[in-house]
């Protein structure tokens, strides 16, 4: 056996400039085709693909054990470099082949249970059991290696900008921040739990605290909440935080960043980021994350159904699509996110109405309600009515987003991101009959919502705002609260005790006693932020290793029952003592 040196470069490296060269190329076996004189295989690694050739002036031991090559086997072959007679236009190295005089076997493989190739039809859960096999797909490969390089681009951008990446602890107390946290029993504290963090927010307020002026961090954070296609119990968030800076600092340092991102990949952004204030959003998207890339607004009928005010939207060219049967439908996705029901108006192309509201209306009331609703011949017009101006603009919300992807109008490509601002300082808790913060306590109202603060709170705003992306939430940030008065008035308006803060937050209304700076900051998801550049459904699509609906994870099986003994260190029992 020849002595084999390391690999000369990635196999989807060679070009036509490298001609004659003696090299190494390693990797696996995408597929051999073997044509009695000649035997080709296609060698892959992260990079793409290289074809090695085998023919009449390959060594006989070498030509025999090609033969034997199956798809997966891993190999390092040595070779000359040399243009190809019968070139492929469709990869990168199709001018060149690697006309190979030794050959290493250096990994065999059984036969794969699906093809690793590009776009695998084979279901996601057999894949998800076998990721380490579905992470070969170019596919696959190549999001995860975007996602590197955006976090790389992410680092060197906050760095030159004076930002210090400061990692913040794992194991935590726990603290109020929107969803159930993940809890860690400690063996030594029995009876006593760590939590997971939802996000570094109270430890990088800390860090402002010390001095730092700015923090980065590229952070893990864990919610134990139901999952969605943008939703994973574990994820990655652009963590940053500003001393001595107002929001506009904030989101100058975003967009900048952003701007970074679009130089280097070439994205397509459009700048300065346009803003929406929030009850805007609201009034004409039914959403605090609306997708502006197509039309679909909600209107106010300026009718009342049933005794409530009703609101709706058009859907353009909706006639054809909305059938009776399909109306049905709609109406039942509405109740099933909290409308009592749903009415329709539908406009035939030549005129003709047909409406759940006729006998109610008439055709006078109907032609009113057709000139608000700016509808023409073709669409469809559908409306809720319920006593809560949220309820029904947040149903409509979603319906509109429903009828889009029936009608066909969400774009696939492109990334349009908005800036949300003005948010509520509070927002009413429904359940609970109390107002609650919108963000989190430690946001800073604006100094013209300080008179009202007691006296008008759905009129006060807050020192916040929201980056969104095709629809979806990307980042939420805010200038903080240093002021301890301030601090101790909100706590108040949000009905804390004294007891309940120095539980919660005690280490931070302490620390703010010891000259805190003032500071603002932002989380911006990582993975949603790959996962729309990509144009990707779900995040499991830029995760390496990703739960599925029900938080499992395939491959290794976790979640999994405790050992008892592990239980027993804790001063745990399973459920019923056993």
């Amino acid at each position: 056996m020849p002595n084999l040196k390391a690999r000369t470069r990635y196999c989807g490296e060679y070009r036509i400039n490298h001609a004659g060269e003696s090299v190494t190329a390693c990797g696996w076996v995408q597929k051999a085709r073997d044509l009695g004189p000649l035997l080709f295989v296609d060698l892959r690694d992260r990079s793409g693909i290289v074809q090695l050739c085998f023919d009449d002036n390959t060594p006989r031991d070498v030509l025999e054990k090609a033969r034997t090559l199956r798809s997966e086997y891993v190999l390092r072959a040595v070779g000359t470099v040399r243009e190809r007679s019968a070139k492929n236009k469709d990869i990168p190295t199709g001018a060149v082949e690697i006309a190979v005089t030794a050959l290493e076997i250096l990994g065999k493989s059984e036969t794969p249970p699906f093809e690793i190739a590009e776009n695998c039809k084979t279901d996601e859960l057999i894949r998800l059991k076998y990721r380490y096999l579905d992470l070969r797909r170019p596919d696959l490969q190549k999001n995860i290696l975007l996602r590197h390089r955006i976090a790389k681009i992410t680092r060197d951008y906050f760095d030159e900008n004076g930002f210090i990446e400061i990692e913040t602890p794992m194991l935590i107390r726990s603290t109020p921040e929107g969803a159930r946290d993940y809890i860690v029993p400690s063996r030594i504290h029995k009876g006593s739990v760590y939590a997971l963090p939802q996000s570094p927010q109270l430890y990088k307020q800390l860090c402002m605290v010390a001095g730092f002026d700015r923090y980065i961090q590229l952070a893990r954070c864990f919610r134990d909440e139901d999952l969605r296609a943008d939703r994973q119990p574990e994820f990655t968030q652009i963590d940053l935080e500003m001393s001595f800076a107002e929001l506009e600092d904030v989101l100058a340092m975003v967009e900048g960043f952003l701007m970074r991102l679009d130089r280097e990949l070439h994205l397509g952004l459009t700048f300065p980021i346009p803003r929406m204030a929030y009850r805007e959003a609201i009034a004409r998207f039914g959403s605090d994350k609306p997708d502006t890339r197509y039309g679909l607004e909600l209107f106010d009928a300026k009718l009342e159904l049933f005794g409530n005010p009703a609101y709706g939207f058009t859907a353009t060219g909706g006639y054809a699509t909305y059938t009776r049967k399909e109306i049905d439908k709609l109406t039942e996705e509405a109740k099933g996110i909290g409308a009592k029901g749903l009415a329709y108006v539908r406009i035939a192309p030549d005129g003709t109405v047909q409406s759940s509201l006729t006998k109610l209306l008439g055709e006078e009331g109907l032609a009113t309600l057709i000139q608000t609703a700016a509808a023409k011949p073709g669409d469809a017009v559908f409306l809720v009515a319920d006593p809560k101006y949220s309820l029904s603009h947040s149903i409509l919300g979603a319906l509109r987003q429903s009828a889009a992807r029936k009608l066909g109008i969400v774009p696939k490509e492109g990334l349009k991101f908005l800036w949300v601002v003005d948010f509520p300082f509070f927002d009413f808790d429904e359940d609970a009959q109390e107002w609650v913060a919108m963000h989190h306590p430690f946001t800073a109202p604006t100094e013209e919502s300080l008179a009202i603060l007691e006296t008008d709170k759905a009129n006060a705003v807050a020192k916040a705002a929201d980056l969104t992306l095709n629809g979806i939430e990307m980042s939420s940030g805010s200038v903080r609260i240093t002021d301890p008065e301030l601090q101790g008035r909100i706590f108040n308006l949000l009905g804390l005790g004294e007891e309940e803060i120095r539980a919660k937050f005690g280490f931070l209304v302490e620390a703010f006693r010891y000259g805190p700076p003032p500071h603002a900051g932002m989380g911006l998801g990582l993975d949603r932020l790959v996962m729309q550049i990509l144009g990707c459904e779900s995040l499991r699509d830029v995760t390496a290793f990703p739960k599925v609906q029900n938080a499992s994870e395939p491959m290794t099986q976790c979640p999994a029952p405790a050992d008892p003994v592990q239980l027993a260190d804790l001063g745990l029992t399973r459920k019923g003592g056993n």
